[in-house]
């Protein structure tokens, strides 16, 4: 149990970086495409050839479920976050700040929740608001900007809107049973809404191979074996062997191991802004997970697979 929950801790956590490794001479939705692309034709394969021809077999209300899930999870939730740390220099959100953005997720749930007629309990709100006055206290100017360019932290602000959104619905509607064929049809959807994206954008057009270079490559791969198929494998195991608040923990030590790895492999600074916003968004969301019912399917461990 252990051992799987420190796969998903380190693999989880270091995907924001590779994210970034992999956009330095990739286009940025064009890799994200070929991530999930790839990653739903490697694991469609594997349910093959395990459980033979029917192992992939869904109805119609299924599919268009997984592939609504799938848009928003992965063209909206990771698309937009591989924008924001995309780009020149100053106008890139550092790889640790879009982990802890991101890691509101849970918070947004709550509030959707919320808005769905459920009634999380008290400490649950006040941990909404500590984790929202975090994201504030990270993105709030000090010294001429904040500790990140507005207009891409908005960006993953908007992702995690998205992503939350997808979550949310993935506990509503009428999805494939097994989590697995559900994550085949969702990638193969978020590749699809990427590379329609990417498409829009110029991005395949201009697209030069020779330019890209062996580390945008391995960042890529990377992506695809341990933040798309081996955690992912990892925290479904988790899931059906660990208590969920256990689980659950990934949401505040995933932006822990993404601002430290950002600092030790690419020297992103940890400035006093970034310990106090980030310290008061993981505080917020650990106050939120740790304040559920145990058991209860919040949204907040239910689809975060794709990373």
């Amino acid at each position: 149990m252990w051992a799987a929950l420190a796969v998903v801790y380190v693999l989880w956590g270091s995907t924001y970086l590779a994210i970034r490794v992999a956009v330095e001479s990739l286009p940025a939705l064009t890799s994200a495409g070929l991530r999930f692309g790839a990653a739903a034709a490697v694991l469609a394969l594997f349910l093959r050839v395990r459980r033979g021809a029917g192992a992939l077999r869904v109805d119609r209300r299924q599919l268009g479920s997984a592939a609504l899930v799938g848009v928003l999870l992965l063209a909206g939730g990771n698309g937009l976050v591989v924008l924001a740390e995309s780009g020149p220099p100053g106008t890139a959100v550092p790889s640790g700040i879009a982990a802890l953005l991101v890691a509101t997720v849970p918070l947004l749930v709550v509030l959707l929740r919320t808005l769905g007629g459920d009634r999380p309990r008290v400490w649950t709100f006040a941990g909404v608001t500590l984790g929202f006055l975090g994201l504030v206290l990270l993105v709030l100017p000090t010294g001429g900007s904040g500790a990140a360019p507005l207009a891409g932290a908005l960006t993953v602000v908007a992702a995690a809107t998205c992503w939350s959104v997808g979550s949310f619905l993935a506990g509503r509607l009428r999805m494939p049973t097994d989590p697995f064929v559900a994550t085949v049809y969702e990638m193969v959807a978020g590749a699809l809404a990427l590379t329609v994206l990417a498409a829009a954008r110029g991005e395949l057009r201009d697209l030069d191979l020779g330019q890209v270079t062996g580390r945008s490559w391995l960042a890529l791969a990377y992506l695809m074996v341990a933040g798309s198929l081996v955690a992912f494998t990892a925290y479904v195991w988790l899931l059906h062997h660990a208590p969920i608040s256990l689980v659950s923990t990934y949401a505040y030590v995933n932006p822990v191991v993404a601002v430290a790895l950002g600092a030790l492999l690419v020297a992103e600074p940890i400035t006093a802004q970034v310990l106090l916003g980030g310290a008061v968004i993981v505080a917020g969301v650990a106050l939120v997970v740790s304040t559920e019912r145990p058991g209860r399917r919040t949204g907040t461990a239910t689809r975060p697979a794709r990373r």
